[in-house]
């Protein structure tokens, strides 16, 4: 039995397999063991896929990755012939028809999926619970979030179950629970990886898919299997590749806009995650980069509630969807109460608001176009809290019955009033930022690459991601930075 396979990444195992040094059945049988032992307290696995993988494990497998076990998030990463749920009740046992084409271009690369991972409903959620499967827990500390939406395949690399796992990323959910796991998490560029065939699930082009590692040039070699335009694609990122090459290239000075900013949406931040940006920054100039404290270059509440605007109009467009497709009284019993709030606060918002949320997008864009013509990266954190205890995560029994009734029809007739809209978009927003104080959404609204680098542990060894931004199209510089802070101060030892 191979049960060496944790001191490996996703290159290192296929490089074992192409020697002969080992099988990939003997390889993902180790996979399928660890999952066995760690996943009933880490719930990070929630559709077992054995017997496809072990078929799968006995073909000729050709590319990068040939051979190495791989998960898939549960939400987006259709499998043809295998479940996926969205992480919602209303689609439990359900058999995907096709395979997204991102996972096409997974599976193109070699790899042998064995599972999916959990997700909160339809990737709506800043911690990985939702009522179909239940909570995922942080492998540093099982009394703790993993952040959402990919908390699932986080946890499962942290765990070192696999050396990468499928991801999303709509407004942090790739950095959000790489920074939680302690492992490295990349979310391109708009446009640089697929989202097809079914366009409309991914937020009017705030998501993208990726994958969340142990290490950069698992990553690396990764995006340059998958990225490229696809047919129909509404986005397409600026031409790139070469990224695993571009891991080799000597690093040159880069002019470094950083935030250590002790405040957040006008609250104190977690001291840890202000020490982890600290650090960070010292790090940066122990490398020789020049590094510059600066104001934030957009106003973080306008861009948070254009944010969640969008998104609820988005929620609307879904729901209305899975009306058509269920029923109404199907589609109410089956989704839960955060989601059915979001549709129906999307139906009551005037298209006004659309067009003022996308008027900030445009404006808030053209900010960071400017601010990176002076500097190459902008490094903030991931979070401002440090992940919180799972007692304390999602919304209290008070709080899930007000959401409840305003997404119930007769609750929802008070969403017209703009005075009780606003009053709830509000509670959202306070609710959002005390809990979680997410800083990662901007990358969403405007396209930009970000990554969470695991830099920094607190006092009881928390990991604490930083977040380092770049200008659109240029994942490239990232993962070159990303690699020599790899290399300067190693995660890769520790799980």
């Amino acid at each position: 039995m191979f049960d060496d396979s944790v001191r490996y990444d996703g290159l290192g195992l296929a490089e074992l397999i192409a020697k002969k040094q080992v099988s990939p059945r003997e390889v993902l049988e180790a996979a399928i063991l660890r999952a066995e032992k760690l996943n009933p307290e880490l719930n990070a696995i929630v559709a077992p896929l054995y017997d496809y993988a072990q078929q799968r494990a006995r073909q000729a497998l050709s590319g990068p990755f040939a051979g190495v076990p791989f998960l898939l998030k549960d939400a987006h990463h259709a499998l043809k012939g295998t479940p996926m749920s969205n992480g919602s009740r209303l689609h439990q046992g359900e058999i995907s028809t096709f395979d997204a084409e991102i996972v096409r271009r997974f599976l193109g690369v070699g790899v042998v999926p064995f599972g999916k991972t959990n997700t909160p409903e339809y990737k709506i959620g800043h911690h990985t619970i939702c009522e179909a499967w239940g909570t995922t827990r942080n492998p540093w500390d099982v009394t703790r979030s993993t952040w959402g939406s990919s908390g699932g395949s986080a946890a499962a690399v942290a765990a070192a179950i696999v050396p990468m796992a499928s991801a999303t990323d709509e407004g942090g959910s790739i950095r959000l629970p790489a920074s939680a796991c302690g492992v490295f998490g990349l979310k391109p560029s708009r446009g640089r990886n697929p989202i097809g065939p079914d366009f409309g699930w991914e937020y009017g082009g705030q998501s993208t898919s990726h994958v969340i590692s142990r290490t950069v040039r698992d990553s690396a070699a990764m995006l340059d299997a998958t990225a490229g335009p696809e047919a129909g694609s509404p986005y397409v990122a600026p031409e790139g590749g070469g990224f695993l090459d571009a891991l080799q290239g000597d690093t040159a000075q880069l002019r470094v806009g950083i935030s250590t900013s002790q405040e957040a949406f006008g609250l104190p931040m977690d001291a840890a995650c202000v020490e982890a940006t600290r650090e960070a920054g010292r790090l940066l100039q122990g490398l020789g980069h020049a590094v510059e404290e600066v104001p934030l270059p957009y106003d973080e509440w306008e861009v948070l509630r254009a944010w969640i605007t969008l998104g609820a109009m988005d929620c609307a467009a879904v729901v209305g969807r899975l009306e058509a497709r269920y029923g109404s009284a199907e589609v109410r019993r089956g989704l839960e109460e955060l989601f059915l709030l979001l549709a129906a606060m999307g139906r009551a918002m005037p298209a006004e608001l659309a067009g003022a949320a996308r008027h900030t997008v445009l404006q808030t864009g053209a900010e960071l176009g400017r601010f990176f013509e002076t500097y190459d990266v902008l490094v903030i954190p991931a979070s401002g809290r440090v992940p919180v205890r799972l007692e304390e995560a999602g919304p209290s029994p008070v709080d899930r019955r007000l959401l409840r009734f305003f997404g119930s029809r007769a609750g929802s007739r008070f969403l017209r009033s703009a005075r009780v809209r606003d009053a709830i978009v509000d509670a959202q927003l306070d609710r959002l930022v005390k809990e979680a104080m997410l800083r990662t959404m901007i990358a969403n609204l405007t396209g930009i690459p970000a990554m969470s680098v695991p830099l920094h542990r607190t006092e009881n060894d928390l990991p604490i991601g930083v977040q380092f931004l770049a200008r659109f199209g240029d994942e490239a510089k990232l993962l070159r930075l990303a690699a020599q802070l790899e290399q300067a101060k190693p995660w890769r030892v520790r799980r």
